[in-house]
């Protein structure tokens, strides 16, 4: 069944892959009004979410937030297919770097990087940051259960040269370069919701308390590596802006889950400037009622 879900879809992806971006973009337009109108795909937990983190704003104005949110969401899942055969010079077009000079100088410490982000804009197309920096790059990333698939998404994601490893294969990985000398960085996408417990650790997220991922942080910590945050925006449809923000050049400085704490605090000003591009069918705030 894996198999066949496969070839059944990736002749549509690549085809989708090959279409100018106008084209793309029509298309897209036609993807967000099936997933909006028809399927309803996730409609009340996007609602949901919007009105448990914006309790003060009237339900007029988060109706045309989800509209604005589902209309980027369309565009990041064919943007995503794009990736297939995109060029490395259309990607630099699309995907700048405001203050590449920063990791330059991140890169004089000599010290190996941790680049913590958000699912905000567009994370996919971050693959090209590997060509703006002489640190070798690696993807922290959760295998998908289609083994064809996973094979696919790596592949795409290793396109400008970046390695994808998973959650259990990171620390070795690293490991392993820093004991031949290479120096690396690391990307964590780190607000996701982690199992609750006791051992977790609780932050607060868009004024909620909830469990929060510090795997990025404590690494980060061990190996005393700086500590940077991926700030990345939508200019318009198709092009966005990243900008690296230094949070910390002594990792091991700082007090435990405070690089956390102040990675939500970024990610929480964009989202409160513009909230459509954040990634609202997550179910980001599930365990927030939870005793810890």
């Amino acid at each position: 069944m894996q198999y066949l879900s496969y070839i059944i879809l990736y002749p549509i992806l690549w085809i989708i892959s090959r279409l100018p971006f106008k084209v793309l973009y029509v298309v897209s337009d036609c993807v967000y009004l099936f997933l909006f109108y028809v399927i309803g795909y996730r409609k009340k937990t996007v609602l949901d979410n919007l009105k448990l983190v914006f309790p003060n704003k009237p339900e007029k104005e988060l109706l045309a937030i989800r509209k604005k949110f589902y209309k980027h969401l369309s565009d990041m899942f064919l943007e995503m297919a794009k990736t297939m055969s995109i060029s490395e010079k259309e990607l630099k077009k699309r995907f700048r770097i405001k203050n590449p000079h920063e990791f330059k100088r991140l890169e004089s410490l000599d010290k190996s990087i941790i680049l913590i982000f958000g699912h905000y804009a567009s994370w996919e197309w971050s693959i090209i940051l590997q060509n703006y920096i002489n640190f070798k790059g690696l993807g922290v990333y959760k295998p998908l259960k289609n083994k064809y698939f996973d094979n696919l998404v790596k592949r795409i994601r290793s396109k400008f040269n970046t390695q994808l490893i998973s959650t259990k294969e990171t620390i070795n990985t690293i490991t392993k370069f820093e004991n031949s000398g290479k120096r690396t960085i690391t990307g964590f996408l780190s607000d996701q919701s982690p199992r609750a417990s006791k051992d977790v650790y609780w932050g607060r997220f868009m004024g909620i308390k909830v469990p929060c991922y510090t795997g990025a942080e404590r690494l980060a910590k061990k190996l005393d590596f700086t500590t940077a945050y991926l700030k990345i925006n939508k200019v318009k449809r198709g092009f966005y802006e990243a900008e690296i923000v230094t949070l910390a050049e002594n990792s091991k400085s700082f007090a435990d889950y405070q690089l956390t704490d102040v990675f939500l605090n970024e990610l929480e000003k964009q989202i409160m400037d513009k909230p459509e591009y954040y990634f609202w069918t997550h179910k980001r705030w599930k365990h927030r009622n939870r005793k810890h």
